[in-house]
């Protein structure tokens, strides 16, 4: 069983819900990415997801859409990324998932991509616009490289094709909130818990989590009644931006200020 999966599923034998958080790196800068990791984890994160960042990504709103274009002008690569992962796993053993899209991923070499996510302590990857008809050889690689791949599903998903990414993912499945954009507001909540419910009865195989629009503690609670937790990023791009253009705040500031911020994410306002 793997890492990711193991904290996943204690979690859900404790009857606690699990919280993942999307930060990407080399934003707002290269230095700050492996600080604003370790106060994720110190908030309490359960898992940490790291943006690799692309040029076109396609699933993102505006926060993360400028949040990728920051780190791509501020330098990032590839290796840069595999880098700040390394040096997290040798502080923490929270479980690291890379978040990204295929074309980087193809440049890098499939195989090689995964072996070295492997070896820099990565636990899982997704990669939003692989679809299940393209992915043999990146499960393959996955596989043997002993890394997750995990699938995703949105509300407009047929039954079948939920059952087939449920079969065909590891680590867990991610329930896309709404058919949209990450950063976009959940209008009617309803609608999603009532897709929850759906789903988590044909989401046999791996947890079920959720993500997209999650703001605030509230929600994450609302919508992690159906599924065994729920994932958090724009509203992390959206903070970190906030505290990185007040000159006036400290780095210890702004590292207190966002691991506060996932403490409240996870347990509500003290």
């Amino acid at each position: 069983m793997s890492n990711l999966r193991r904290k996943l599923q204690s979690n859900h034998e404790a009857g606690t819900k699990s919280l993942g958080i999307f930060v990407t790196c080399g934003f707002p800068e290269k230095s700050a990415s492996l600080p604003i990791l370790n106060a994720i984890d110190r908030g309490g994160a359960d898992f940490i997801e790291l943006g690799m960042p692309f040029s076109d990504p396609l699933a993102e709103g505006i926060p993360i859409q400028r949040s990728s274009e920051a780190a791509l002008l501020g330098g990032i690569t590839m290796n840069d990324t595999f880098g700040v992962a390394r040096n997290f796993r040798k502080e923490s053993a929270t479980p690291l998932v890379l978040m990204g899209y295929t074309n980087p991923v193809l440049h890098y070499g499939i195989s090689n991509f995964f072996e070295t996510a492997h070896s820099s302590g990565v636990d899982a990857v997704i990669l939003p616009d692989l679809s299940p008809e393209e992915s043999a050889p990146y499960r393959e690689a996955a596989r043997e490289a002993d890394v997750d791949l995990v699938f995703l599903i949105a509300p407009t998903t047929p039954e079948d094709r939920i059952r087939e990414i449920d079969n065909l993912s590891s680590g867990f499945v991610y329930a896309v909130s709404i058919t949209g954009l990450t950063g976009n507001q959940i209008d009617e909540i309803g609608a999603v818990t009532q897709y929850l419910e759906r789903v988590k009865t044909i989401v046999v195989k791996n947890p079920l989590l959720v993500g997209f629009g999650i703001s605030s503690h509230d929600v994450a609670v609302e919508l992690s009644r159906h599924t065994q937790g729920c994932i958090v990023g724009s509203a992390l791009i959206n903070k970190i931006e906030h505290l990185w253009s007040n000159s006036q705040l400290s780095s210890s500031e702004r590292l207190e200020s966002i691991q506060s911020f996932i403490h409240e994410l996870k347990n509500g306002a003290s």
